[in-house]
């Protein structure tokens, strides 16, 4: 092992327990991931909702159906600590423009065998408030629709259908609210 690749190493591991990097030596490693987003034209049109083997607090939907809306898809699974921080902000988020035209779809696809249990997922609803639709994607056939590879991910489309934006993971929540608001045409 190099000594630039060993240092590396004690650097991750570092930034791992701490949270302090040694600047210039692992500047590639630490850098966050740019939020994706696209101009209209450009995004890729949303996949539909496939393989859903229950939808809670709403009768299936389908992406075609939501045309003309702004759609936010949230990739979660309710035993997972990084989802469920998000949580809030998403049940805000609808809160505040779901009667501007934002259909907010929660897509739960478990990680682990017993959060597949129909019944869980709807005690963990109730327990955080949710009541926009959710998906229960058990057999992950949405998530590999979107070629997704995060808990959570944020998939904000437009109007037309068009993806235009994309996060993976906690934060960015102000950035969130701007985009939902700037495709309302809505003051955040």
């Amino acid at each position: 092992m190099t000594f630039k690749l060993l240092a590396v190493a004690a650097a991750l591991i570092g930034v791992s327990v701490t949270g302090a990097v040694i600047p210039g030596l692992c500047d590639e490693a630490i850098q966050a991931a740019p939020v994706k987003v696209a101009a209209a034209s450009e995004a890729a049109t949303a996949p539909d909702f496939a393989g859903i083997s229950n939808w809670f607090n709403s009768k299936p939907l389908h992406m075609a159906d939501l045309r003309g809306k702004v759609v936010l898809v949230d990739f979660w699974t309710y035993g997972c600590v990084n989802c469920v921080n998000t949580l809030p902000h998403v049940t805000d988020l609808y809160a505040k423009y779901k009667d501007k035209g934002l259909v907010v779809v929660g897509v739960h696809t478990p990680e682990f065998p017993f959060e597949r249990s129909a019944s869980n997922v709807q005690a963990a609803l109730k327990r955080h408030g949710i009541t926009y639709p959710v998906a229960q994607d058990n057999e992950s056939r949405t998530w590999n629709a979107y070629r997704n590879q995060y808990w959570p991910a944020q998939y904000i489309i437009d109007q037309s259908g068009k993806i235009v934006f994309q996060h993976e993971g906690e934060g960015r929540y102000d950035e969130i609210d701007r985009t939902v608001a700037k495709l309302l045409n809505a003051s955040s």
